[in-house]
């Protein structure tokens, strides 16, 4: 199959509903051949956004352009984009073939020529042979690959995906991630995809787009927004972390000397100044010992995890949740025990 990656450019988009604002005016590039995210809690305007992209919505402010060409008041059938929606949508009287055909016959292409297309696309999911079955003789995950090729079929300059994967299970929704990734990587496709689910946003993106209140909160590479929140939001949001307050004693150059009770660390300021501070610890930064220097604690709850064991630990900060490998020496509760921190995963923050 060829595909043409386009990039995806949005300025000063913005949608209203009457009085509400759906989506606040934003400028967005989503550059070709990449897997932007678009991740958010329900209501953030994220599909909103997928659905203006797509043309199922129109923009009550801004442009759109794909691949250089002003779409913004084009129909969803003048885009050259294609959309696998949540619920799949595929037809249940039709064989899979003629599901994913249904779009090019509708287009001008002859029966032939479609079914060809058709089968191309079905074997580059990984379905070939399973033409002639019925969605109702197929598993969610096949029937997902379906919508996919489907999609694929049409060849689009864009390909969007609105929460994929969220009617399947776990393991599935696992598996199903990777080999979406790897057809993008493969086909290289400008993808535009939507979930709520930040694993599932760590896993598939090059780049991550976090909504907030129908806006940006803040967008970058996966590594980026885990490693270097730009606020509490976005901290919480991506992933594990327990938020506490801390104080900054003072700063040189780039470094503040942060205080969290006993303990001392030298962070980057980040444009915050001396005094109270909103901080940020991800789970696997916190150490635990029986004895030595740190934040006195005690063991609340210790949850086996397999892996990897899960603890709430009581200290003078608040709460804290922290993730450990000690499958084989678990701490009971209410054990007590003190803390320190790894820097690596410790983040000064905004509110």
């Amino acid at each position: 199959m060829t595909t043409k990656a386009a990039e995806v450019r949005l300025e000063g988009i913005a949608k209203r509903y009457g009085k509400v604002e759906a989506v606040k005016p934003l400028d967005l590039i989503i550059e070709g051949g990449t897997l932007v995210t678009l991740l958010g809690p329900s209501g953030c305007g994220k599909t909103t956004l997928l659905r203006m992209i797509a043309g199922l919505e129109q923009p009550s402010a801004g442009r759109l352009f794909i691949g250089g060409r002003d779409v913004t008041l084009l129909s969803a059938g003048e885009r050259n984009v294609s959309m696998v929606f949540q619920s799949y949508a595929l037809f249940p009287h039709m064989t899979v073939l003629e599901n994913v055909s249904y779009g090019l016959i509708s287009s001008g292409f002859g029966k032939k020529d479609a079914a060809a297309r058709a089968e191309a696309a079905l074997e580059t999911v990984g379905l070939r042979g399973f033409g002639a079955r019925l969605p109702s003789e197929m598993s969610g995950g096949q029937q997902q690959r379906v919508a996919v090729a489907r999609a694929l079929v049409l060849e689009p300059a864009v390909l969007l995906f609105d929460e994929p994967l969220s009617n399947l299970d776990t393991r599935l929704r696992r598996s199903m991630r990777e080999e979406i990734r790897a057809l993008q990587q493969r086909l290289g496709l400008t993808v535009v995809y939507v979930t709520h689910d930040q694993s599932e946003a760590l896993a598939v993106s090059d780049k991550i787009v976090v909504m907030r209140n129908a806006e940006i909160a803040q967008s970058g590479t996966p590594e980026a927004l885990y490693a270097s929140p730009e606020n509490v939001f976005v901290a919480t949001f991506m992933g594990e972390a327990n938020h506490v307050r801390g104080s900054i004693e003072s700063i040189i150059g780039d470094a503040a000397q942060l205080a969290l009770d006993a303990l001392r660390l030298a962070l980057p300021h980040r444009g915050l100044g001396i005094g109270p501070c909103d901080v940020v610890i991800r789970p696997e930064a916190i150490r635990l010992a029986d004895s030595g220097p740190g934040i006195a604690g005690q063991i609340v709850r210790a949850t086996y995890m397999g892996a990897h064991t899960e603890y709430l630990i009581a200290t003078p900060l608040g709460e804290l949740f922290a993730i450990h490998p000690d499958r084989l020496h678990r701490r009971a509760a209410g054990s007590a025990v003190m803390v320190t921190l790894d820097p690596e995963g410790v983040v000064l923050v905004r509110p």
